[in-house]
């Protein structure tokens, strides 16, 4: 394994992600900073400046020309990520928690923190044509949402549906047509911190607080697969080549500092996708990992810590010929 130390965040990273291609690596942090980096050597390409509070999500459309971020100063941004400029600015009453561009990059949707007397929101924008005026523009959709607040967020696929988690273990699938609920399942039981879909968005794979990551058919919402650990799940991404799960957690913040980064268990787990066993653990990250993202080739993935530091693990090739027996 070669790592690639990127360091470019003052405080602990919330979210990663990678362009479509995979060359571009995006990174979000509470230093009010998201920063964009080459994924191949791990050098800074350029920082967005115009946060005011920790930036808690960020996407990248199919193009690479938009990128979005949601913060806890109450906006969510659109910028053009050659120029680094914001286009559009999207004031909200609360935090924003996550956001995604669709998947045809037509529209995007973010959701807002139940907090200051204010529920919890799902907005749907169209990003067609970005400039200014969308800070003054309705919504396209807006559906509050009265249960537990949402957590994670997905696009379904063709644009069709969008699939929520929630504060209480909760997923929800939306059909955004008509706006209004579809599913529902519960079954895990604390902070649904992450969902990621596979490549061909059949599935997702979420990750919890009560210490596991299942995976879900994206349509019926029925649990295929569960992984198992000790520890909180922050971060679970998909393979996109290999039958493969990657896990990343740890404590909360608040406990890590009463342990060595040893008893810590700041690991990425690898599970067999099939199989829910686990079959190598990777160390790096001093402090729980926050946030995990396969690269799109499958022959590498990075993960972004509560030490601030994003890591870029590119596999030997004992990776590929490893067999679970």
């Amino acid at each position: 394994m070669r790592p690639l130390m990127l360091q470019g965040h003052e405080r602990s990273v919330t979210q990663i992600k990678y362009n479509r291609e995979g060359d571009l690596l995006f990174s979000c942090s509470k230093d009010q900073k998201p920063n964009v980096w080459w994924s191949v050597n791990g050098e800074r390409l350029g920082t967005y400046n115009g946060h005011q509070g920790a930036v808690w999500c960020l996407d990248v459309d199919w193009t690479s020309s938009k990128l979005m971020t949601g913060s806890g100063d109450m906006t969510t941004k659109l910028w053009d990520v050659e120029r680094g400029e914001v286009t559009a600015s999207i004031g909200s009453k609360s935090a924003v928690r996550t956001c995604n561009f669709s998947y045809s990059g037509n529209q995007a949707a973010y959701t807002t923190d139940k907090a200051m007397q204010q529920n919890c929101e799902l907005f749907i924008v169209d990003v067609r044509n970005v400039d200014s005026t969308l800070s003054h523009q309705d919504p396209i959709m807006r559906i509050p949402i009265l249960q537990s607040k949402v957590t994670s967020m997905l696009w379904g696929p063709l644009d069709e549906s969008i699939i929520t988690g929630h504060e209480n273990g909760q997923v929800t699938l939306w059909d955004i047509r008509i706006g209004k609920e579809i599913n529902a399942v519960n079954d895990h039981t604390s902070v649904i911190n992450d969902m990621q879909m596979n490549k061909d968005g059949t599935m997702f794979v979420t990750a919890s607080k009560d210490t596991s990551a299942k995976l879900f058919d994206s349509e019926s919402l029925m649990c295929l697969k569960t992984y198992k650990t000790e520890r909180p799940v922050n971060s679970a991404s998909i393979s996109p080549i290999l039958d493969h799960v990657v896990l990343g957690g740890g404590q909360d913040a608040m406990e890590v500092t009463m342990t060595s980064s040893r008893v810590g268990k700041f690991d990425s787990r690898f599970f067999h996708l099939i199989y829910e066993e686990e079959f190598a653990r990777l160390k790096g990250h001093f402090g729980p990992i926050n946030t995990l993202a396969f690269h799109p080739d499958g022959k590498s993935y990075a993960s972004g810590g509560e030490d601030g530091f994003v890591r870029v693990q590119t596999f030997d090739s004992s990776y590929y010929e490893y067999v679970l027996e």
